[in-house]
């Protein structure tokens, strides 16, 4: 995949990340399975680098449960992210009607 293909593609990513972590909390695997249902292929080793980042950045916030004996990171949108989101979001409805409209 061309690197600016795969640079647009992880942008997406992010932003859908931070759209299903408005709605409710959302743990690695569970968000893996969501973006394969849209046709992101991410692996662990592109999906948890991309929510670390989110949260060293500030746009996620991170609490850890045990769930069947084992540790699981759930993330939450915080009050940047969705500020972030709700700036993403007039952009991205403006560049998809005008690329789309073609």
């Amino acid at each position: 995949m061309p690197d600016i293909t795969r640079d647009v593609m992880l942008a997406f990513a992010r932003v859908h990340v931070l759209h299903h972590a408005a709605g409710e909390r959302i743990f690695g695997v569970g968000m893996m399975d969501e973006l394969a249902r849209h046709g992101y292929a991410l692996g662990p080793g592109t999906l948890y680098p991309l929510l670390h980042r989110l949260e060293t950045d500030g746009l996620l916030k991170v609490e850890s449960q045990v769930v069947a004996g084992k540790a699981r990171k759930y993330y939450t949108i915080t009050r940047r992210g969705r500020a972030a989101l709700a700036a993403i979001r007039p952009k991205l409805k403006e560049l998809v009607d005008e690329v789309l409209s073609e």
